[in-house]
């Protein structure tokens, strides 16, 4: 991007975005496909999240033959890496947990196909070193609404705890989520005051339909009275056809429907990224 002089315009302003430099602590299979892997150390330091839901960060994969990554730096001109330095892999992902006392940070990941995000996170021990940007992004359940329904598979998983367990005071919500057998179902947490009622629903094994067995169970679900905020994310072209249910026969409106696509099916996540743009964020 060429500067221009401030007189004739102002330089685009962007949101002040850190890097980090972390080292894994730990990893654990949550599910058979679900690894959590937390990272901390000195080079944590300084990284704040924890008071926003769905906080998204950067992470950057050392290269192949490499055991750091190259970090960039982030200004109105754009993003830039040191000059000769490898360029690491970069995927964005969800902020799961965060402890500043430690500091540690918790990121989940759903391992599947060739990616290279899985086979970084299935090969990951401790020691090994992961670059942050961020977070940025994030938001709160709203606290007028007479329903929070949230719907979502494996790679939604991390957001929709995120919001559940911010869930204002006295809040309804229902969730729908979608995993690939009994086995990938993952504990979800609320504040005691809220109610929550969580529906699974199952791909069957080794195929792949269409309308998803997601968007059948929102189409399913009886709506109610009163005030519905929905927040959807997930397969790409799953998540379309929920929006466009939920906008044209559920009537909702732009403040009151967030849709997300995390990945596409049949395409890893950097087949995507080529052929249409980067997605929201990868789990």
């Amino acid at each position: 991007m060429a500067r221009v002089d401030g007189s004739a315009r102002k330089r685009r302003e962007v949101p002040e975005i850190r890097t980090y430099l972390a080292t894994v602590l730990r990893v654990a299979a949550l599910t058979p496909r679900l690894l959590r892997v937390t990272v901390g150390g000195p080079g944590l330091r300084g990284f704040e999240a924890g008071e926003r839901a769905e906080e998204r960060i950067k992470l950057f994969f050392p290269p192949e033959g490499q055991t750091a990554p190259a970090l960039p730096e982030y200004g109105p001109d754009g993003v830039r890496f040191p000059p000769g330095a490898p360029l690491p892999h970069a995927r964005n992902y969800t902020v799961r947990r965060f402890d500043p006392a430690g500091p540690e940070l918790d990121v989940d990941f759903v391992v599947h196909g060739d990616g290279r995000a899985s086979n970084w996170a299935r090969q990951a021990t401790p020691g090994a070193l992961l670059g942050i940007a961020g977070p940025t992004g994030g938001s709160l359940p709203s606290k007028t609404a007479d329903l929070h329904l949230m719907v979502g598979d494996e790679t939604a998983l991390p957001a929709i705890a995120s919001l559940l367990e911010r869930l204002p005071s006295g809040a309804r919500a229902h969730v729908i989520a979608e995993a690939a057998d009994p086995a990938e179902r993952q504990e979800l947490v609320w504040p005691p005051d809220a109610t929550v009622t969580v529906q699974w629903v199952y791909r069957a094994s080794g195929t792949w339909v269409t309308p998803t067995p997601l968007e059948c169970a929102v189409r399913a679900f009886p709506w109610p009275a009163g005030v519905v905020h929905a927040w959807v994310a997930g397969e790409a072209a799953a998540v379309r056809d929920i929006r466009r249910y939920l906008r044209d026969e559920r009537k909702l409106g732009r403040e009151e429907l967030h849709a997300s696509g995390y990945w596409r099916h049949g395409k890893t996540v950097e087949e995507w990224v080529q052929g249409e743009g980067e997605p929201a964020a990868e789990y």
